[in-house]
């Protein structure tokens, strides 16, 4: 049974975050931090994960992939998934302030 997961990544470098869905995230996430050529998150690397959540079917992924994409989604991602992978990370950056609001 294939599972599917929607990913955020973030870009400590430059405060960027991506949102995609996979139904292999290490080979995914290797892709955007070393293998690609060309695209949007070859030019923000390094990437960390931030958030997943893992779907049994593809629809279901790709409609939260796209709920994540849409204006609501990105204000909760740098409302809530931001702020609580640095508290719970202790993860600094230039952009903590930024996105904590301080």
């Amino acid at each position: 049974m294939d599972e599917f997961v929607v990913y955020i990544l973030f870009s400590p470098s430059t405060g960027k975050t991506y949102t995609g869905m996979t139904s292999d995230l290490i080979t995914r996430f290797n892709f955007h931090n070393f293998k690609s050529t060309k695209g949007f998150t070859t030019k923000y690397r390094p990437w960390m994960v931030v958030f997943v959540e893992f779907f049994d079917s593809k629809k279901d992924a790709l409609k939260k992939e796209k709920e994540l994409k849409s204006g609501k989604g990105r204000e909760w991602v740098k409302n809530y998934v931001l702020p609580n992978f640095i508290d719970s990370t202790g993860f600094t950056s230039k952009f903590n302030l930024e996105i904590t609001g301080l």
